[in-house]
């Protein structure tokens, strides 16, 4: 495709200055945790970590995305702050949150801008 586009599909595209940015999660619960606990933490992680935050969250109990919850970039303070909740809670065994990245085009490199 041709790199020289209108802003127009630019913004359509999600590409350049409208490039816009999230972090992955992978999430590993204890083994021996009840269901209701389970549903507990994520209810908590959704309340506090996420929608506390102004964000949105893709995927299930042990691998997800997250995004805001309207259009434009996760900063690097709310990744942090989403890191350092889950650092906080005693039912994870371990748990990983990748630098931002790009979550329309992954394999696209991160403007200076975005």
């Amino acid at each position: 495709m041709a790199t020289n586009r209108s802003r127009r599909l630019r913004k359509k595209l999600c590409v350049d200055e409208f490039q816009e940015l999230g972090f992955e999660l992978n999430l590993d619960l204890k083994e021996d945790l009840a269901d209701e606990a389970i549903d507990a933490f994520l209810d908590a992680f959704l309340k506090q970590a996420m929608e506390a935050n102004g964000l949105g969250y893709v995927g299930g109990d042990d691998y997800g995305l997250v995004c805001l919850q309207k259009r434009g970039s996760v900063s690097e303070e709310q990744r942090a702050a989403v890191e350092a909740w889950l650092k906080g809670r005693s039912e994870l065994t371990s748990m990983t949150v990748s630098p931002l990245i790009d979550v329309w085009h992954p394999d696209m490199p991160i403007n200076a801008k975005a």
